[in-house]
């Protein structure tokens, strides 16, 4: 005789399932947070926006190079810049992974131009809230993403300090995070610069390990203190990143937020962080209680369907 799942054993089990991977998922963000050092000898980007002329080269190779859908307007419409949405200039979304942003700084003669992308932290907020690993540091400096096992729970977006993992909405029932890799696949991983930097005319970006950026920047810096702030945005910033900035402006009057911690972001929300997975984790439980409901309404039906046909 087949033995049948009383309610409260259902309950029971799934109580207690929900409380051992509650533990377990748990331990694990903790485990990651405190014990993940980033990859210091990884590469990096050094971007200059002094010496940006806002051409939107990059965009363009970014966009050829990842095969993402032909923007609105061609990368030579310029009327962009002039783009606010909801108080804030572009951003990048699941159709763009970097965008270029115009800003007129006062006592500028000229705009201040901005490039905007993942920045591929350290020790990313994203990799150590994504409950289902999803996300991966690698020793090149990338942070890459595979959407075969995200679940669209979105908490990396929430994690991220500077608000770049986007939801691809047009795909619903195919969870997927759009945001900058690094070019991994097709560069990085062969030790090739990304598509944008192979694309910038003005030399603005500079590829190479991270350590040799920092270097360089401290170089430009020395060697021209009055054109540039005395700070490498992206050196140390939320535990330091491997795109990082110089500017002849306040990186606040750039777009920057200059008010991220120096240490990493998971140092201070990897408590909230941790309780994530704990309500992610009652979704399993819910579905499979729903499915044994279901299954057992079927199973009584059919044993009273069976009895009628006896009795006739």
């Amino acid at each position: 005789m087949k033995k049948t799942v009383s309610r409260r054993a259902f309950l029971k089990g799934g109580l207690a399932g929900t409380v051992a991977a509650t533990t377990l998922l748990n331990s694990k963000s903790s485990e990651a947070a405190g014990s993940f050092e980033g990859y210091p000898e990884g590469m990096g980007v050094l971007v200059d926006l002094t010496r940006c002329v806002g051409c939107r080269s990059c965009e363009a190779a970014c966009n050829l190079e990842q095969g993402l859908p032909e923007p609105a307007k061609p990368f030579d419409d310029y009327s962009v810049f002039d783009e606010i949405k909801h108080g804030e200039k572009r951003r990048t979304d699941e159709t763009r992974y970097t965008v270029v942003n115009s800003y007129d700084v006062p006592g500028m003669e000229h705009p201040l131009f901005r490039k905007v992308q993942c920045n591929h932290c350290q020790e990313p907020a994203c990799l150590t809230s994504c409950f289902v690993n999803a996300y991966t540091k690698t020793p090149e400096g990338a942070v890459i993403y595979n959407s075969k096992v995200c679940v669209g729970c979105r908490t990396c977006m929430v994690a991220c300090p500077f608000y770049i993992p986007t939801f691809k909405y047009s795909s619903a029932f195919d969870p997927k995070i759009m945001k900058c890799i690094f070019c991994y696949d097709t560069r990085l991983k062969d030790g090739l610069p990304p598509a944008c930097v192979e694309a910038c005319p003005q030399e603005a970006l500079t590829f190479g390990k991270r350590s040799d950026m920092i270097e360089a920047g401290r170089q430009r810096i020395k060697m021209n203190p009055d054109k540039y702030v005395d700070h490498i945005y992206g050196e140390h910033e939320v535990g330091g990143t491997a795109w990082m900035y110089l500017s002849s402006a306040p990186f606040d009057k750039v777009g920057f937020d200059t008010h991220v911690p120096k240490e990493p972001i998971l140092n201070s929300v990897k408590d909230f962080l941790s309780i994530v997975p704990m309500v992610l984790t009652i979704w399993p439980g819910l579905f499979v209680g729903f499915h044994l409901l279901a299954t057992r309404k079927d199973a009584a039906k059919k044993i009273e369907e069976e009895k009628k046909e006896v009795k006739s």
